[in-house]
């Protein structure tokens, strides 16, 4: 795959595409958190969250993210970006946005087994970590700024 090719351009559409899947789930994952918790224990309402959630995890966030790990590899290894130094920083945060998407997988384990113990307000203050961490990601990719 030559970068700038046809097949290149395919891939990071691939990429782009899969990136807005993923952020769209783990910025809609704690707003759901937030009424969830809310929610009694039992209730009609809370079982709708448990699905929801589920739904949410299974169908859309965790193929959106195994598919921009696997578009965004074939860029980098096609592109030679891994040797850049804005990659490396990009990298890292792609890391811990994979981190913070593993603990949003436990959350809604938790919340299916009516084991959360945490208030909503809790939760309004996670939904702000995807949001920073793709801000910080894409001005990387921007702007590279070394």
């Amino acid at each position: 795959m030559e970068y700038g090719g046809t097949a290149y351009d395919l891939v990071k559409a691939g990429h782009i595409i899969a990136v807005i899947a993923w952020m769209a789930g783990m910025l809609y994952l704690p707003r759901l958190f937030v009424y969830h918790a809310e929610a009694a224990k039992g209730s009609i309402q809370s079982e709708t969250f448990k699905v929801m959630e589920r739904r949410l995890l299974k169908a859309i966030i965790n193929p959106a993210m195994g598919a921009t790990w696997i578009f965004g590899l074939l860029l980098v290894w096609s592109s030679g970006f891994y040797r850049a130094h804005w990659f490396e920083a990009k990298f890292l945060l792609v890391l811990l946005l994979s981190g913070v998407h593993g603990w949003f997988s436990k959350l809604t384990r938790e919340f299916a087994e009516d084991r959360n113990i945490r208030p909503a307000k809790f939760f309004r203050m996670i939904n702000e970590i995807p949001t920073v961490l793709m801000i910080l990601i894409v001005i990387l990719v921007v702007v590279k700024p070394f």
